[in-house]
């Protein structure tokens, strides 16, 4: 199963780049955001999004590959593989204080990483000031010619696993401000990834939601 899930977003980025859809969501498990390059951990056993994003950087020759990551865990994993690479940027929002208890401020790597911690119960306004005021400018300004999407859900509300409370409608928030973003620099190319989400009735609804909210902006100009 970890290799399909690998092996999907490999499949995923020869799709988006070499067909006429620009669309893709990987419905995978096990997610992959925490494995390292050596170590699996927290549910992962191989990071799936690192793959895709070294793939689409080796086999396509992209050089501004943005990885955005909203599940309410720091990508460790993710950003530990890529933090001397300036072809990936790493941008996450996270929940302060809890596993894997990484992704500070002050991690920059080769200046292409960007995190910033959330206190428990921030809910969606402050997360989308947050995504508003400071993420999405950052990702606008970095390019990307591919937008990667590591999409845990374990953010909302109802989720077991921790205490951001977001609902469903910030997560469609944030899928359509990201596809207007790749729509605007990277022709409309998302390869999403399904990560965290563990409280099944709210897992559903945001992966509709999620991909509801791309389809939808699909239909948008697209630049590049």
């Amino acid at each position: 199963a970890a290799v399909h899930a690998a092996g999907a977003g490999v499949a995923a980025v020869d799709a988006v780049m070499l067909g006429d859809d620009p669309l893709a969501f990987c419905a995978v498990r096990p997610p992959g955001h925490h494995a390292t390059s050596s170590t699996a951990m927290g549910f992962c056993l191989l990071n799936n999004i690192a793959v895709a994003a070294a793939y689409a950087r080796d086999r396509h020759g992209l050089e501004r590959i943005a990885v955005v990551d909203f599940d309410v865990h720091h990508g460790n994993g993710t950003q530990d593989i890529f933090q001397h690479d300036a072809r990936v940027s790493y941008y996450s929002t996270h929940q302060a204080g809890l596993f894997p208890n990484s992704g500070l401020r002050r991690d920059r790597g080769a200046g292409n990483l960007m995190n910033i911690l959330l206190p428990p119960g921030s809910g969606g306004f402050r997360f989308r000031n947050v995504w508003a005021d400071e993420m999405l400018p950052a990702i606008d300004d970095f390019r990307p010619q591919l937008l990667l999407i590591s999409a845990g859900f374990d953010a909302h509300l109802r989720d077991p696993q921790a205490d951001l409370m977001l609902e469903t409608d910030d997560f469609a928030w944030i899928t359509a401000e990201l596809h207007a973003l790749a729509r605007r620099h990277a022709a409309g190319r998302v390869v999403s990834m399904l990560e965290g989400g563990y409280d099944l009735q709210a897992l559903s609804e945001c992966t509709v939601a999620h991909v509801r909210a791309l389809l939808e902006g699909a239909s948008g100009p697209r630049a590049g």
